[in-house]
This record gives C-alpha cells, structure tokens and sequence, in this order.
C-alpha cells in the first residue's frame, strides 16, 4: 500500500472522527442545561470539540502537503 492512500484513509477518518466529536460536543452542550448527559461527564462540551480541532489540524497538514506535490527524493 502506498503512502499516498494511507494518508488519504487517514484523512477520512480522522475527518469523520473530528465531525462525530463535533457532533457530539453540540448535543452534551443542549442537553447539559436540562440535566441530562450522553457522555456520562467523562468530558466537558468544550473538551470535546479542542479533540475535534486537534484531529482537523492532522488532516489540514496532510492536505497541504498533497497540495504542495510529490516529494523530491
């Protein structure tokens, strides 16, 4: 397998993990002021989506150095 489509499979799937936790952030965040909780307070809305960035910055530096081009070795 070569580096190029593990780095695209690593880009999907960290984009599709970084859009969960975001999506998750967004509920505990509307369900926390009613008293109710999806994620057992194992984490705070805020913490989750700083995950979620984290994983998004993975997947930018990947896709700037595709945009960039093949590496001169």
């Amino acid at each position: 397998m070569k580096l190029e489509s593990l780095a695209n499979i690593f880009n999907r799937l960290f984009f599709l993990g970084a859009f969960a936790l975001f999506v998750v952030a967004v509920l505990e965040k509307v369900a926390n002021p009613n008293g109710y909780t999806s994620i057992g307070q194992a984490y705070a809305p805020g913490r989750l989506f700083e995950f979620a960035a984290v994983m998004l910055l993975f997947v930018i530096t990947l896709l700037l150095r595709d945009i960039r081009g093949p590496s001169r070795e």
